[in-house]
């Protein structure tokens, strides 16, 4: 009988150290979560302020970049074609006819003094007017094979470019010294020289980032639901029923600390592209973001609070205590409850936290709140991007709105039903159930 209590109590110890293991491996992946998270936001805010539309498509700087670009193309590829060539000297040879017709009818007017009459009778004698407009076609010819000479052309390109040069260097923004330093800073942060790399490395950087936060939120509520399933098959061992519950109230600990850390919602609204067609060159803008924010319920609360408003004070205060607060009190005096004798530990206060302020825990409402803020603002993004969405011959804009519920979210709606599930089974066990 010693034999068989002795190797049922080995049993026991073996099952609460694979809870113990259980629950070392939820509280690993929390604390993984937070750092992945921290370094997916910050990663993020890098990219989003170096590619900001204040320094991108909202900086006269950049426009004018693009647009000098597209000019000095243009100006390099100047070259007269055969066909330009030909309606040049069509147009040379009507300017020419017409300036000497305008010429001659000048002068073959009435002319009063003897000076006039002199130079009309020397014209007249001197000078075929038929002749004269026979020259002007080889005339032309020699103006437009001047004009179109290698000489010409690179005579005629640096005029022009330094035109450019003149008027750009007039052209400047005030955030060119803003854009100059935080482009340095996130270059060499990252280890790149130019914006393609750049956004390269931050793409691959994200891509393994959300790779980690999908494992690491599986194996935390993985953790959990093994904890219950076990519990679930030890439901008749009336004595374990008390260390099974702490190590439950141990779980909805991690997983309260865990969602309320983590971001819960992530708000991104980019512009992926802008192309515009401009002079048969090409002005592009790409990944350029109008908005990003990232938002934990404690950052929540932390930004309200930081309001001059009172109202947006008195919100934060609110959220702190019904949200985060008072739900980790009331796991600490389900705690205490089922720790505590009878008559001791179970009345008053601790009774009350336990079973009556259940109604005053707004987790659950935070939950479903939060999803109606994920939905609205989507839906608004959605809408306001939509009118961006630009698809004409000349111009090309491509929106992307990438709002999100993030892990935080999810680890909260697990540890709101899990509490609910626990407030449940404490009703329902007897006070005498403990070891």
């Amino acid at each position: 009988m010693t034999a068989i209590k002795k190797k049922y109590t080995v049993l026991n110890v073996i099952l609460l150290a694979g809870l113990g293991m259980l629950l070392g491996g939820a509280a690993y992946s929390g604390y993984r979560l937070a750092g992945i998270s921290a370094e997916r936001e910050q990663v993020k805010e890098d990219y989003s302020l170096s590619n900001s539309v204040t320094f991108g498509l909202f900086s006269i700087d950049q426009w004018r970049d693009r647009i000098t670009d597209v000019l000095s193309n243009q100006i390099q590829d100047y070259h007269i074609t055969k066909t330009q060539q030909k309606d040049l000297l069509l147009m040379v040879e009507k300017e020419i006819h017409e300036l000497v017709s305008k010429t001659v009818a000048g002068i073959n007017q009435p002319q009063k003094g003897l000076g006039g009459k002199l130079k009309k009778l020397a014209f007249n004698t001197l000078v075929d007017s038929a002749e004269l407009q026979a020259q002007v076609r080889p005339f032309a010819k020699t103006i437009v094979a001047k004009i179109s000479s290698p000489e010409s052309e690179k005579r005629l390109k640096n005029i022009a470019g330094s035109k450019v040069d003149q008027l750009t260097s007039q052209i400047y923004d005030s955030v060119s010294v803003a854009n100059y330093t935080v482009t340095k800073y996130v270059y060499k942060k990252y280890k790149v020289s130019d914006p393609a790399t750049f956004n390269q490395r931050i793409d691959q950087r994200l891509a393994v980032l959300k790779i980690q936060l999908i494992q690491y939120v599986c194996v935390m509520l993985g953790c959990v639901l093994a904890a219950l399933v076990l519990w679930f098959t030890l439901r008749r061992q009336v004595h374990l029923q008390t260390p099974l519950f702490i190590f439950a109230l141990l779980f909805a600990f991690v997983m309260l600390v865990t969602g309320g850390l983590l971001p819960v919602i992530e708000v991104d609204a980019r512009i992926q592209s802008l192309d515009l067609e401009l002079l048969n060159g090409r002005v592009e803008f790409k990944n350029q973001v109008l908005f990003y924010q990232s938002k934990s319920i404690t950052g929540i609360v932390e930004t309200l609070i930081a309001q001059s408003k009172p109202d947006a004070i008195l919100v934060g205060v609110l959220i702190l205590l019904f949200i985060l607060v008072l739900p980790l009190l009331r796991l600490i005096a389900k705690g205490i409850y089922v720790l505590s004798p009878q008559k001791t530990g179970r009345k008053g206060i601790v009774r009350y936290l336990t079973f009556e302020l259940g109604k005053w825990d707004m987790s659950d409402v935070m939950i479903v709140g939060m999803l109606m803020t994920y939905i609205g603002l989507n839906g608004i993004l959605k809408s306001q991007l939509k009118d961006l969405n630009i698809h004409t011959d000349s111009l090309n804009v491509v929106t992307v709105n990438g709002t999100s519920l993030q892990p935080g979210y999810f680890i909260f709606a697990g540890y709101v039903l899990f509490a609910a599930l626990l407030s449940y089974i404490l009703k329902r066990v007897s006070p005498d159930d403990r070891l």
